[in-house]
């Protein structure tokens, strides 16, 4: 197939969230398909990467979006309806060079990431389409409105929900909608009454997170892994230092937490000391995860699967989670991963993990399977390409 891919952000480097997603799909199809990427760019580094992407996709397009362009489209709200983080990424740029793509080429089927891409081609009926969600995007800002914050801010949150619900049903002018986890997609179905969506999970790249002889005789590291500059990933953190890692400490004195990924803010930044290190990026993250005793992912808002889980879990490191990291999962708790929805229970198992090495090697190597089996990004790669397959 001709296939063309629309994303709202370049998905290279492919370290974190819709990058990770983009390119491991396209990287898997491309052997047996012609793919092509339009796509926004967001800094001079985003441009560079083009000759990386070509290696992928057979044309590679950039539209030029800077962060002050983006504020001035989100302005818009003031009289647009649309959600702020669609508005961000409209330009007319895109469009143009959209259109011309479509007139110069047959495409057997586009891929639209994310929500925020939709009105793009929302009205094209003329084209087979598919929006991939990476998550129930109102289900997220609802989360998100339930944690304390000051008044503008709530207001923000309700009104963005808000707009999100309403926007959200252009998913049926596609002819297949996917999102990315059970718990997503369930809740998309009874919400807005879609009958066009299906599951593609998120997954993992099984040759750089494989479990290699992980070493489960050490009991002194925890783990969190994530963009830093992520409201939910940041909540998550200062929650664990504050509520959890205490508690954990007092069983376990010497264990220490680390905080591993791009762009710590300040707030992040303050954590460090006392048992806690900040690292900010780091290249290498399967190394990351060997280190740990134990990877913890304290979400308290958010949707989707995270990939923080499924990372460590395929390198056969136990992981404790809340609901918000476990139930996209769709496994029973224990298989690779705990769930845990308070501070006491979540540090109770914490120590349980770390007081018994059996435990741990079990827990790790039932989430082994759990990866191979199910979340890989070759066998969910096939799954997208029978979706390709299934609309034309």
């Amino acid at each position: 197939m001709k296939l063309l891919f629309l994303a709202n952000r370049v998905p290279y480097p492919p370290y974190r969230g819709d990058k990770l997603k983009i390119y491991n799909l396209a990287k898997r199809l491309a052997p047996n398909h012609e793919l092509h990427l339009i796509t926004f760019a967001q800094s001079q580094e985003d441009l560079g990467y083009k000759e990386e992407l070509l290696k992928v996709f057979k044309e590679v397009h950039f539209i030029y979006l800077p962060g002050w362009r983006s504020a001035l489209n989100s302005l818009t709200a003031l009289w647009n309806p649309l959600p702020v983080q669609v508005l961000y990424f409209q330009h007319g740029g895109m469009k143009r060079r959209l259109k011309a793509l479509l007139e110069a080429h047959h495409y057997d089927a586009i891929h639209v990431q994310h929500l925020r891409m939709a009105p793009y081609l929302s009205n094209r009926k003329d084209l087979k389409r598919i929006l991939d969600l990476p998550d129930a995007f109102s289900l997220y800002w609802k989360r998100r409105q339930q944690m304390p914050g000051n008044f503008l801010k709530k207001a923000f949150e309700r009104l963005e929900q808000q707009r999100v619900l309403r926007y959200e049903p252009v998913m049926k002018e596609y002819n297949l909608s996917l999102a990315c986890s059970e718990e997503d997609v369930t809740y998309l179905r009874q919400r807005h009454g879609v009958k066009n969506l299906e599951l593609l999970p998120n997954g993992v790249d099984l040759d750089t997170f494989h479990a290699d002889g992980h070493d489960y005789s050490h009991n002194h590291t925890l783990l969190f892994t994530g963009n830093m500059d992520y409201a939910p990933n940041v909540d998550a953190v200062i929650y664990f230092v504050e509520a959890i890692f205490p508690l954990i400490r007092k069983a376990y004195p010497q264990v220490k937490f680390v905080i591993a990924g791009q762009r710590p803010i300040p707030k992040v930044l303050a954590l460090a000391g006392d048992g806690v290190e900040v690292t900010g990026f780091i290249k290498n993250l399967a190394e990351a995860y060997n280190a740990a005793s134990v990877v913890v992912a304290p979400l308290r808002f958010g949707a989707g699967t995270q990939n923080k889980v499924l990372e460590a879990m395929a390198m056969g490191v136990p992981v404790v989670c809340s609901e918000i990291g476990f139930k996209g999962l769709g496994i029973a708790s224990g298989e690779g991963a705990f769930m845990e929805p308070d501070p006491m229970g979540f540090a109770n198992r914490v120590v349980a993990l770390l007081g018994d090495a059996a435990l741990r090697a079990r827990t790790g190597m039932a989430g082994v399977e759990v990866m191979r089996n199910r979340f890989s990004w070759d066998r969910i790669a096939l799954k997208l390409e029978q979706y390709f397959q299934e609309i034309q």
